[in-house]
């Protein structure tokens, strides 16, 4: 029986092959317009997010007669500190931002250190402990914050934390534990078991093991992770407006608040600088540890 030339294929035939100048053509002919697009993209988006940012930090140092013009600018013209004396003047932010330190601080150590076991048990042994995490996750993040207050109040009232920054810290562990536990369970997962076993082959015990092997690899996650309980503690208001009664135990963003009349009319210039203030920390501490969670979770993993 004889073939056409659109019959099978002969035995040992090898398919034609483009050449490195084809490909090379054809990738920039159909990968240029995409990247444009997606650098464009980034480009609206990193605006979007900066707009509020940069309009912040204008506001921030400008006085009150360019702040009540009908025609404002990007840039003062007549930059002032003025706003950040009257800030530190009308309320304690000092004081404010040290109680917001402790409770955030304290929330993120907390956290990763009750989440880390926790994330590797339910990552390495799989069943019906890391079904239920994984429900609790889910659930817990789908409870409002008014949906637990009272009962929240009731209990902590019962262990005489009221009015108190480790009341506000408890508080801020149980909220983003989940989370924290999620995320780092995640983390665990992706490194390999055969380094574990590699370990165990070498004579190391399960704690020698977790500590000088798994631990390492997870420094991006246990970072990234405190770094997350650390802005969310950092930033939360609801809990620590119904929770902290006095001035002294009050954190940043509710003496935020203050600069609001009883009116609604919100003193402007002084309450931008005071939030232009509020937002450095959380921004140098994400400058000062993105290499460390970018990094690579399996770098130096290399047996010798």
């Amino acid at each position: 029986m004889r073939l056409g030339p659109k019959g099978p294929k002969q035995a040992g035939a090898r398919p034609a092959r483009r050449g490195p100048a084809g490909r090379e053509a054809t990738g920039l002919r159909t990968g240029r317009p995409a990247r444009i697009g997606q650098y464009l993209a980034l480009l609206a988006y990193l605006v979007f997010l900066a707009f509020p940012f940069v309009w912040l930090i204008s506001t921030a140092f400008k006085p009150a007669r360019e702040l009540g013009s009908l025609h404002p600018t990007w840039i003062p013209e007549q930059p002032t500190l003025d706003n950040f004396r009257q800030a530190f003047d009308e309320q304690p932010l000092l004081q404010a931002a040290a109680n917001s330190l402790v409770a955030a601080v304290g929330a993120a150590v907390i956290a990763v250190v009750i989440a880390t076991p926790m994330a590797y048990v339910m990552a390495r042994h799989r069943g019906r402990l890391a079904t239920a995490a994984t429900g609790w996750v889910v659930v817990s993040q789908a409870f409002p914050f008014v949906l637990v207050i009272i009962p929240l109040f009731l209990i902590l009232k019962n262990l005489h934390l009221i009015n108190t920054l480790w009341g506000l810290i408890m508080v801020y562990v149980v909220w983003s534990l989940p989370f924290a536990l999620w995320m780092l369970a995640g983390y665990v997962t992706a490194v390999p078991a055969e380094l574990e076993e590699a370990a165990a082959v070498d004579g190391a015990g399960r704690v020698r093991t977790l500590v000088s092997v798994v631990a390492p690899l997870l420094a991006p996650g246990i970072v990234a992770t405190a770094l997350f309980a650390f802005i969310t503690a950092w930033n939360e208001f609801f809990f620590a407006l119904v929770l902290l009664k006095t001035p002294e135990k009050q954190t940043l963003p509710v003496v935020l608040t203050h600069f609001l009349g009883a009116e609604g009319v919100a003193d402007l210039g002084p309450l931008a600088a005071a939030a232009f203030l509020a937002t450095l920390p959380s921004l140098v501490l994400f400058a000062f540890i993105q290499r460390r969670i970018t990094g690579g979770m399996t770098a130096g993993a290399v047996k010798n």
